[in-house]
């Protein structure tokens, strides 16, 4: 039998062979290049949505990448997975007791900001680009939170280190709960999409507001409470915390997480709750940096990946296939005034000097979180200009990594200093 030539068998460079490389470059650029960026205005998600799109831009690999309304699905956990590991760090991570008036600066934030961020991008969203309402909504809705793992550069340190100012602790606790907060406005416009009426929007009022939102808190907090007993209360010689092991990060998360959409509350609101309500159980154990430092590489890791997939869609999957100049102008509208005039209102009157004022009101990041509501609104009605709401959304979330990315070394840089030399003083 006649063995084929390696001439004949040679073909095109294989797509499956050019992911597995992306991905194993990514694992390593996740480990090694935070160490070398530290110092630099640059971030990692940068060079992540870089290498996506120069990955699935190449010649050889067309079509590998398909655009996200073919895969609404896929996106949708993808991105609400990574969400949930990054809800459950940041809550392990405040070191500041819960309380009303320690947490002042976030109540703003969450009770002035976003509802005004979320009215200001609708209207735009519909004046501008020729929205419906329930489009507009939807659209404002997802950019309306600060993202929770993109913002990690503007966040506290680890537990017990120390790097919690007003400026980081502010911005960690709005990207905790935000994104929680921000879920009854894409229901609201799932219900707008049916129409509009006095029973409708009570029933959504009863249901999204008064009914998911404590049972988020309830059900986050029971389970916070309840493994942070099993984790360092019960006897010395069954304790949890005595495994040592990181990856029970993701089994509370998880939990929290299956328990409460069970009872249909918030469930990302429900895992930071449950993040806190385990650090307040015994705050000041080591073990809760084990639990951080593991939620932290797992989001750091899927962040990573999802990014470079982000940016093959750039290249690869027409994400932009619908942008216009509209569409760009609506983008840098949201991130260069909505959200930076929404968050001074919001802040009228507190203490923080007028420059951490206007960094906490800057850097509100949009990224995974917006691409999660987007998937999961359109997942589960159809709305106008689905293409138009993507090439929009994935503009913002372009814009916002590269503009925080390159800023936050030196404002963050600069605040501390101006820190320091106040407290010198």
């Amino acid at each position: 039998m006649e063995l084929p030539s390696l001439g004949r068998v040679r073909s095109p460079m294989n797509a499956y062979v050019i992911v597995l490389a992306g991905f194993g470059a990514v694992v390593l650029l996740t480990a090694w290049l935070p160490m070398v960026l530290k110092e630099l205005p640059l971030s990692l998600p940068i060079f992540c949505v870089g290498l996506g799109a120069l990955i699935f831009g190449l010649p050889d690999v067309p079509g590998v990448l398909p655009h996200p309304l073919e895969e609404l699905s896929l996106v949708e956990h993808m991105s609400e997975l990574v969400v949930l590991i990054s809800l459950m760090g940041a809550g392990l991570k405040i070191d500041r007791p819960f309380g009303w008036r320690r947490w002042r600066l976030a109540w703003r934030l969450l009770g002035i900001s976003m509802p005004l961020t979320i009215l200001g991008l609708a209207w735009l969203g519909y004046a501008l680009l020729g929205l419906s309402a329930a489009a507009a909504l939807l659209l404002a809705g997802a950019l309306a939170p600060t993202d929770p793992v993109l913002a990690s550069d503007v966040q506290v340190g680890p537990p017990g280190g120390g790097q919690e100012d007003e400026v980081r602790f502010t911005l960690t606790a709005e990207a905790g709960l935000n994104d929680g907060l921000a879920f009854p406005f894409v229901l609201l416009a799932l219900a707008l999409g049916e129409g509009v009426s006095v029973g409708s929007l009570a029933e959504w009022f009863a249901y999204a507001v008064l009914w998911k939102i404590p049972m988020g808190i309830a059900a986050g907090f029971a389970v916070g409470r309840l493994l942070g007993w099993l984790t360092f209360h019960i006897p010395n010689r069954a304790k949890l915390s005595r495994t040592g092991s990181g990856f029970v990060a993701l089994g509370i998360t998880c939990l929290a997480y299956g328990v409460t959409e069970m009872a249909h509350g918030y469930g990302f609101l429900a895992v930071f709750v449950a993040a806190l309500a385990l650090r307040a159980t015994k705050r000041e154990d080591a073990y809760h940096e084990k639990l951080h430092d593991f939620a932290e590489e797992l989001e750091r890791l899927l962040m990573m990946a999802l990014l470079v997939l982000f940016g093959g869609a750039t290249t690869g999957g027409q994400l932009f296939r619908a942008l216009s100049w509209e569409a760009a102008i609506f983008g840098l509208v949201a991130l260069f005034a909505v959200r930076p005039l929404a968050g001074c209102i919001g802040l009228i009157g507190s203490k923080p000097p007028p420059g951490e004022r206007l960094a906490i009101s800057f850097f509100g990041i949009r990224g995974l979180g917006s691409i999660y509501y987007l998937a999961y609104g359109l997942n589960h009605r159809d709305f106008d200009h689905a293409d138009l709401l993507w090439s929009a959304a994935g503009f913002v979330i372009l814009v916002s990594i590269v503009l925080h990315g390159v800023t936050v070394t030196p404002v963050m840089r600069h605040l501390d200093h101006r820190r320091k030399l106040a407290a010198r003083a």
